[in-house]
């Protein structure tokens, strides 16, 4: 896999922070481009329907992202392994995962994985961006209706 841009390449405040998106869910992923794109400093660099997709998209990007939205149930290459795919090409790169499943089990596998948050997609229109911004600073996130703890 390429690797275009500096794995470590940090954004400033002069420039958006970019995020990648791969859902399989015709009708959600394009919900979710308009709700970051209207985001003062988010900008959506790349989205894709699979995390395999995904994976290409980030191998010709010329300017890093700094976040990727993963699904974890979608064809040809799930969220879980799409995760630690990027982890382990892109250490720099943060995961949130927006899934409709909250099973502990889940969430554990995406904790595994590398993934930095857990948004459950009932939750998009009022955790998005306070998961956005926690995770951008260094944080962890898990939607308030999940129970991280039963996954840790």
């Amino acid at each position: 896999m390429g690797k275009p841009f500096d794995r470590e390449e940090q954004t400033t405040g002069e420039h958006p922070y970019r995020v990648v998106l791969a859902d399989d869910d015709f009708l959600f992923r394009p919900l979710l481009k308009r709700l970051i794109r209207g985001e003062p400093g988010l900008e959506v660099a790349a989205d894709a329907g699979d995390g395999a997709e995904l994976l290409a998209l980030l191998s010709v990007l010329r300017s890093a992202p700094q976040m990727a939205i993963l699904d974890i149930t979608m064809p040809n290459l799930g969220g879980i392994d799409t995760t630690s795919r990027i982890k382990a090409a892109y250490p720099g790169l943060k995961v949130l995962i927006v899934s409709i499943h909250r099973e502990p089990e889940y969430v554990r596998e995406a904790i595994s994985a590398g993934a930095d948050g857990y948004v459950l997609k009932e939750d998009v229109d009022t955790e998005l961006f306070p998961a956005i911004e926690k995770i951008r600073r260094g944080g962890a996130y898990f939607s308030a209706h999940l129970n991280a703890g039963d996954a840790l």
